[in-house]
């Protein structure tokens, strides 16, 4: 099922064609938002926007992809596209992200660290369940 992204969502925004690119405005957008550099280990990335009024962002992979998370043991899968509105410290309505929890496929609609200082991110699934890891696990 593909993301329709309508042209309200996408008025405004910055768009950025080709992996290069994409990969380096992503690693700019988690360091301005204050979230792990790390956090979205995508590739063959073809396109990506974001609009700073709304806070709006997505990004178009060629195809999806997991991730092993080594430090923490978790298994991510990221979707051939991925959206979700940011702000400090947080990326809320999340789509596109899910998690392995036993032989499950957990959706992960938010990602946030809501304490800076205690060095953890929190994830929370659609059904409002959510587990912390330290923030440490997802750098680069």
């Amino acid at each position: 099922m593909a993301l329709q992204l309508a042209n309200d969502q996408r008025a405004g925004a910055e768009i950025y064609h080709g992996s290069e690119i994409c990969k380096e405005k992503s690693m700019e957008l988690l360091a301005e938002v204050g979230l792990p550099n790390g956090l979205l280990p995508l590739e063959e990335i073809e396109e990506c926007g974001y609009v700073r009024e709304t806070g709006f962002v997505w990004i178009k992979q060629k195809k999806k992809i997991e991730h092993q998370f080594k430090k923490i043991g978790k298994t991510v899968q990221y979707g051939a596209e991925i959206s979700a509105y940011v702000e400090k410290h947080k990326m809320k309505k999340l789509t596109g992200v899910k998690s392995k929890e036993l032989l499950l496929w957990i959706t992960i609609s938010e990602m946030s660290i809501d304490d800076p200082s205690s060095g953890k991110i929190y994830f929370k699934s659609s059904t409002g369940i959510g587990k912390s890891f330290p923030v440490s696990a997802f750098e680069i």
